[in-house]
């Protein structure tokens, strides 16, 4: 290992590397900023230039630059427009935004950084210690296990909901799982529910569903409501600091999310988004009665959480790329073919036939991530200078936006009307006081719980394997739980109360 990290400082630290490390963090912040333009489709777009680099060490280096660079910029776009920039931020926008509307959008930037740039930071460092080992846990996991955790996921729902409101809040849940369900099936290879249109043959897309559910009301209501434009442009960009009171409230929230969200990362098929929401949902459900009414409210531990996460998550999921070659996320998929076309076989020899690449990859997280942190502390002020921008201005903006990301994410027209229906939807749940976050899990979760719930009753020939794999049915022991307890303590509550 001393050796490998010798080689891979070695090349990670010579100028042509440094270089790629911080184009890397530039263009994926930039695009991470923007909603609807996540980190696969600039992958996408820049592996023709990585692969005419010729050197894999630098073509990865470069594209996971882009990968944890968009991560870590697209909790800007959450937290001042409430549009999420990449899936894994949705959760930012929980209580990053209520903190723009109070005026304290620097302050959330500031966190954002912070929890980011620890995130990532304590996760290359497990990533450094644990990859050798966690390559043979991976391999644990079977579909069984991923149908459990993807239950774990929703039953976090709890986290979601206010005060009273955990009815409205699974009924969302299940209207996502439904829509999850609309395309082609993991059983059956033939188009469900689409109404005989070719378009929704591959089902929703998922930037489309998070443009309306988050952004397009947002300007809807604005719209709906001019008396709240005025209120929402007072917003100070001059405090950015945090207090020493604020830094010890969330310095615990970042050690336990660095390394639950770099654990989950390590899963394939988990990720950044399930770990945000995960984090988010954790420290909720184990934060002191009086500060869960603060979360969905400007929560500053609500806002760490989630950021925390998704970036250690992000580290984590080079665990299985590298050491197995199997892609823990759709982004990291598009790296895979990367790798492949750079004739880079990734796998348990990998550390052995290329130590020079595997090193310099997790070396360069460590100088990525200062980079990140040294280009947008500075930044902050002139960043949310976007709420200095009158709303009446901002709003065009935003719908732009919104609409061009869900024309890109699937490149048909169909997306543009699926989203305005959606949109007028949400807006109109909003009013209502319905959850909308809830809705977006169960549909991210809805996909991944069906295949591979399929996947297991095949295997086993029906539900045996609940009972048959003993981490599955401890997987669903912590998900009953995790439903149970936030009515025992509310009922506790109530109890000691009278």
């Amino acid at each position: 290992m001393l050796e490998g990290l010798i080689i891979g400082f070695q090349t990670a630290l010579s100028l042509k590397m440094l270089i790629v490390v911080i184009g890397g963090c530039l263009i994926g912040t930039f695009i991470g900023m923007l909603p609807g333009l996540g980190p696969m489709s600039i992958i996408a777009i820049m592996i023709p230039v990585a692969i005419s680099m010729g050197d894999p060490a630098a073509a990865l280096i470069l594209l996971a630059g882009v990968y944890y660079g968009a991560i870590f910029g697209g909790s800007t776009s959450s937290i001042l427009l409430n549009a999420p920039g990449v899936a894994g931020t949705v959760a930012t926008s929980f209580d990053g935004f209520p903190m723009t509307q109070q005026g304290k959008a620097g302050k959330a930037l500031t966190i954002a950084a912070i929890a980011s740039f620890c995130g990532g930071t304590i996760g290359a460092i497990l990533l450094m210690v644990f990859a050798p080992m966690l390559s043979s846990v991976a391999l644990l996991f079977h579909s069984a296990e991923y149908f459990a955790l993807m239950v774990v996921g929703l039953s976090a729902i709890a986290a979601f909901a206010g005060k009273g409101q955990v009815a409205k809040a699974v009924l969302m849940t299940v209207v996502g799982l439904i829509m999850a369900t609309v395309g082609e099936g993991a059983l059956f290879n033939f188009p469900r529910f689409t109404m005989g249109l070719m378009d929704l043959q591959s089902g929703f897309g998922f930037i489309t569903l998070a443009m309306a559910m988050f952004a397009l009301p947002e300007a809807l209501f604005l719209v709906l409501h001019p008396k709240q434009i005025s209120n929402s442009e007072q917003g100070d960009i001059k405090n950015l600091k945090i207090t020493r009171a604020e830094a010890w409230a969330i310095a615990p929230v970042i050690g336990r999310q660095s390394i639950q969200g770099f654990f989950i990362g390590v899963l394939p098929g988990a990720g950044a988004t399930i770990a945000s929401f995960l984090g988010y949902a954790v420290e909720r459900n184990i934060a002191p009665k009086n500060e869960q009414g603060q979360f969905g409210k400007g929560s500053i531990k609500g806002l760490a959480a989630p950021e925390t996460a998704n970036n250690a998550a992000c580290t984590g999921s080079f665990v299985p790329l590298l050491t197995l070659g199997i892609p823990g996320s759709g982004t990291t998929a598009i790296l895979l073919g990367a790798l492949i076309a750079l004739n880079v076989s990734p796998g348990p020899r990998m550390m052995v036939d290329e130590p020079q690449i595997f090193w310099a990859v997790i070396i360069s997280m460590y100088i990525g991530n200062l980079v990140l942190l040294v280009l947008n502390l500075p930044l902050i002020p002139y960043i949310a200078k976007v709420l200095s921008v009158p709303r009446n201005y901002l709003i065009p903006f935003i719908m732009f936006f919104t609409l061009m990301g869900a024309y890109i994410g699937q490149n048909n027209a169909t997306e543009l009307l699926l989203l305005v229906g959606f949109g007028i939807f949400a807006t109109a749940l909003k009013f209502a006081n319905y959850p909308l976050a809830p809705l977006l899990i169960g549909f991210i979760l809805g996909g991944m719980l069906e295949d591979n719930f399929s996947r297991s009753m095949q295997l086993y020939d029906g539900i045996s394997f609940i009972w048959e794999r003993p981490m599955t049915l401890m997987l669903l022991i912590i998900a009953a739980i995790l439903i149970i307890l936030p009515s025992w303590r509310s009922n506790f509550g109530r109890k000691s109360h009278s």
